[in-house]
């Protein structure tokens, strides 16, 4: 059985962020972009934000208790004669240093961007990641690579909308229910521990890209949650079984030349792949099967015990999905990464 109608009530009650906080990160977000631009030295190179990542996706989830939530934004600068690359995240770093307010907060530097975290609230913190953007005079559009010290991408211009429009498109062709979906498999991944290290962006991109125009032609494969949720999953899976060992080339569909080839390993496709299998396989048994009691134990099998229609049985905390790899072997969680 599909519980089409319940899925609705557990994205809500479970999955999505609530607006409040979205609405607090907004204005969090305008008042370090006020604070920057009043800044001394930096104040008068901004020329404005972009939203980025997660955030402008709609794609952000409810953290664990006492977890975090974080949010991007692209810090838009005009090209300083005389300036390395990396010095731009240096002078957004001091300037949040500088500031009466944000200098007490916890902040520092990574690889792409300055990050700046705040006190959790109600069990739930929260951090900005900062990412310096600049036009050259070239005409080029690009971020930093702080660790490097060159500009990203070495050739062409990077294109932050463009991944927000192709993501807005899958929504469009899923009736939707894309958004929904990735949020699902976000939760997945973060209640039960599914293929840790996976980063959103390339979880996003992987189900995306099972997204077409020819396989949104059938009107009924993403007529709701669920029935979205398992055809993804399943052509996700096909695509991966096919693949091999070795993690596929990942470009960026917004198709600016970029790609997300170095944000997983082999070792970590691979185990992503074996999950994604098993939970396929999951996903049809529970939305074949008619009884609606047998049916909301099979997804509760997947999504944990907090599946729970009503008139159900909860299932057994029991967590078939968690990687039998240690944790070090499937990815970093260290601020030296890229943001997002």
């Amino acid at each position: 059985m599909q519980h089409a109608l319940y899925f609705k009530a557990f994205l809500v009650d479970e999955v999505n962020l609530n607006q409040s906080r979205i609405d607090k990160l907004e204005s969090r977000v305008d008042a370090v972009y006020n604070a920057l631009v009043a800044d001394g030295v930096i104040g008068s190179m901004i020329t404005g934000k972009t939203p980025q990542g997660s955030w402008p996706h709609r794609l952000i989830i409810k953290p664990k208790p006492d977890g975090e939530f974080d949010a991007d934004f692209l810090l838009e600068m005009s090209h300083q004669d005389g300036w390395e690359p990396a010095r731009y995240i240096n002078e957004v770093y001091n300037a949040l240093h500088r500031h009466a307010t944000y200098s007490k907060q916890e902040h520092g530097r990574k690889c792409r961007c300055v990050w700046l975290k705040y006190a959790p609230e109600y069990g739930v913190g929260c951090h900005l990641d900062i990412v310096p953007f600049i036009t050259l005079p070239d005409g080029r559009r690009v971020i930093v690579n702080r660790d490097d010290d060159s500009w990203e991408p070495t050739f062409g211009s990077t294109d932050p909308q463009g991944f927000t429009a192709w993501v807005k498109r899958r929504d469009e062709l899923t009736s939707g229910n894309f958004r929904r979906v990735v949020r699902l498999m976000k939760y997945l991944k973060r209640e039960r521990g599914s293929f840790n290290g996976v980063r959103s962006v390339v979880l996003t991109t992987l189900l995306g890209s099972r997204v077409t125009e020819l396989s949104a032609v059938d009107p009924g494969r993403y007529s709701n949650v669920p029935t979205a949720l398992l055809n993804i999953v399943e052509d996700l899976d096909t695509y991966l079984q096919a693949q091999g060992s070795m993690r596929p080339h990942l470009p960026n569909p917004n198709g600016d030349g970029t790609d997300f080839d170095h944000r997983w390993t082999d070792e970590t496709y691979r185990n992503f792949r074996d999950r994604i299998h098993v939970i396929a396989a999951d996903l049809r048994t529970a939305y074949d099967e008619p009884d609606a009691q047998k049916s909301a134990t099979a997804w509760a099998k997947v999504f944990g015990d907090k599946f729970d229609p009503p008139g159900s049985k909860k299932a057994s905390a029991s967590n078939p999905y968690a990687t039998a790899a240690p944790a070090a072997a499937v990815g970093s969680t260290s601020r030296s990464g890229r943001s997002g």
